[in-house]
């Protein structure tokens, strides 16, 4: 398998994740957002969007990575990323949700490429966006995180799911946009456990080999 991707992408981030805890062996294939290189026509042929990471295989292209991860669950069970009940299922998808729909997309590069470059927004207001947005996320999840008594280390359950997948590339870039992470003691705690993990390591964006080596 070869994966399209870029170091500090979330999208990317947390497919390297999940690859990584599926003991997946994938080459690498790096597509310099910061360049540009998601919009050239070598790109756009894999995937019209122009959006990473795109996974491809023997026989199939995928993109979208909450379609990714799906995948990977049900052609790779091994070490599986949702519960087995349906109520466990459910949670995680939620989870995941909140973070892959509902906090990173309006805080992308491109949405914030738009601010700056079409609508002249300056680089304070774009923090404030990212802070806002991020913050607004967090604090109901923290919420949910919360009340799930029966939850041990990880979003769910005792071992790391789809919404951890989620959830520590979205950490990074919250560190990254310098939102205050302190009244969110449980996904502080979730995100510093995962990090003691080799698959989330190894997945970080300073591991990887298109990192800038100041990272």
């Amino acid at each position: 398998m070869t994966l399209y991707g870029y170091f500090r992408s979330s999208t990317s981030y947390r497919t390297r994740i999940a690859m990584n805890l599926k003991g997946l062996d994938y080459d690498y294939i790096s597509v310099n957002l910061a360049k540009d290189e998601q919009l050239a026509d070598a790109f756009k042929s894999l995937n019209p969007q122009g959006l990473v990471p795109v996974l491809q295989t023997d026989d199939l292209l995928l993109y979208q990575s909450p379609a990714i991860l799906e995948w990977l669950e049900e052609v790779h069970p091994k070490n599986p990323l949702l519960p087995k009940d349906a109520a466990g299922r459910m949670q995680v998808r939620a989870i995941s949700a909140m973070i892959g729909c509902d906090i990173h997309p309006i805080n992308n590069r491109r949405i914030l490429q738009y601010l700056r470059n079409e609508l002249s927004v300056d680089e304070e207001k774009v923090m404030a966006w990212c802070n806002r947005w991020m913050s607004e996320g967090f604090a109901a999840l923290e919420k949910i995180l919360a009340k799930d008594k029966s939850r041990g280390k990880f979003c769910y359950g005792d071992s790391p799911t789809f919404a951890d997948c989620y959830l520590i590339p979205q950490v990074s870039s919250a560190r990254r946009f310098n939102v205050d992470l302190s009244a969110y003691p449980n996904i502080v705690e979730i995100d510093t456990h995962c990090r003691t993990l080799k698959a989330f390591a190894d997945a970080d964006p300073s591991m990887q080999p298109d990192a800038p080596k100041s990272q």
